[in-house]
């Protein structure tokens, strides 16, 4: 959202009093494309479909209206989200404008203690934001009741599809009331998206801010086509012409935690954010990136929706992702409230059809770049190997070393006597 040191836009779009207060509070001042268009239809309860890039505000483009509607309503909102990071950024966003008026919110989602988001429930908060998964579980064990939800919000709905929620989402749905308003939010417009309106929206009205699959135009977008293995020497370069906080992303959760593993090794101050770690980890490396005590956040596709931290310098694709959309979604966690970001992708030679489908999707071409001088490899010693491999690798060489050998198997001694016979 823009920051400006002039009011303008917000106070003539139908706004509550108490709801622009909070807004001027926070210093928000001109209202983003997708919230200008958004906010009164949602304040007429009308069901929507908005498409717009990451970044540009969509939470209070579905927020305000929300909570203005709930302040006449008995029922409450649920707010449905691919991830939990996304689902605790949403929260803290709604709070920070409808705490004034005693908003009353829960979290649900997986990875944390169940009894917390159980007595919160209790209290019958008036906004649920949560994940699928989680709020499945809960609705099948009777923890909680949907029936009288009168606002549904299905933000970063397509993600919601590609990860696979679709049957999910239908179950949670037909939990709710058909008398309900519906606001779908979504940075790409696939089927998947138009199949969901016309099995549960009533006569949406479609919102298209940029065609899908757009990327910011204040991104500048870089190519380097190198080989794998020089990879991690490029990206040693790459951090040292940039300063600021930086967002490296990798294929898979093993490569995350090597590349972090690397730039830790190298002095940088570096977190990892994937899968494999447990979400108090996950909301370290979150948090610690937006305070500024780690420089460099390496993640999967995982935070590509998953973060929003205003002030990325710079994103990094380590590894190109496995579909063009979510290069998307990659690069627009930088360029984010106004500002200006880098995006740099490293391909190899053998994806440069990935890349012209990036282009394609985006309808631009990215600037290819020169490899520059790298600097000399790493020549492994005996102390990094015990280093990177842990007390493993040392006991396997003292073992050798020795001349101690492990006793063979109750299988393998029968084979060594069929063979000895």
């Amino acid at each position: 959202m823009t920051r400006k040191s002039t009011p303008t836009g917000f106070s003539g779009l139908g706004i509550a009093p108490g709801l622009l207060a909070a807004i001027a509070r926070l210093k928000f001042t001109e209202p983003t494309p997708i919230q200008r268009r958004s906010i009164p239809i949602g304040l007429k309860a009308k069901d929507m479909i908005a498409i717009a890039q990451t970044g540009t505000g969509k939470t209070l483009a579905f927020g305000i209206p929300m909570l203005q509607r709930l302040a006449r309503l008995k029922g409450r909102a649920l707010v449905l989200l691919p991830t939990r990071e996304l689902a605790q950024q949403v929260n803290e966003s709604l709070q920070a404008v409808g705490k004034s008026q005693g908003l009353r919110t829960t979290v649900v989602i997986g990875g944390t203690s169940e009894g917390p988001q159980k007595r919160s429930l209790q209290k019958k908060p008036r906004v649920i934001i949560a994940t699928p998964g989680r709020l499945v579980d809960f609705i099948e064990r009777r923890i909680v009741d949907l029936s009288d939800v009168e606002i549904l919000v299905l933000d970063e709905a397509d993600r919601m599809l590609d990860m696979g929620f679709a049957p999910q989402i239908d179950r949670i749905i037909h939990t709710i009331s058909g008398e309900r308003q519906t606001m779908l939010f979504s940075a790409t417009m696939p089927p998947e998206i138009l199949s969901l309106a016309r099995k549960h929206m009533k006569l949406p009205i479609n919102i298209e801010i940029a065609p899908s699959g757009t990327a910011a135009d204040n991104i500048a977008q870089e190519v380097f086509f190198i080989e794998k293995q020089d990879k991690a020497r490029l990206l040693q370069v790459v951090l040292e012409q940039h300063h600021g906080p930086v967002l490296v992303f990798s294929r898979t959760k093993y490569g995350a935690r090597k590349i972090a593993r690397t730039l830790r090794r190298e002095g940088h101050s570096a977190a990892e954010i994937h899968s494999n770690r447990t979400q108090s980890q996950r909301q370290d490396a979150l948090s610690g990136f937006k305070s500024g005590k780690y420089r460099i956040l390496v993640a999967t596709d995982i935070a590509a929706r998953g973060i929003d931290v205003v002030g990325i310098e710079l994103v990094v694709n380590y590894d190109l992702p496995n579909n063009s959309q979510d290069y998307v979604h990659r690069i627009g966690r930088t360029a984010r409230a106004g500002m200006a970001g880098r995006a740099i992708s490293f391909a190899t030679l053998d994806q440069r059809k990935d890349i012209k489908d990036i282009e394609r999707l985006i309808k631009t071409g990215l600037s290819i770049k020169k490899v520059p001088s790298l600097p000399a490899k790493r020549v492994p010693t005996r102390k990094t190997e015990k280093t990177s491999n842990g007390a493993q690798a040392e006991r396997k060489r003292k073992r050798t070393s020795s001349g101690s050998r492990r006793k063979p198997t109750k299988g393998k001694r029968r084979r060594q006597q069929k063979r000895s016979t």
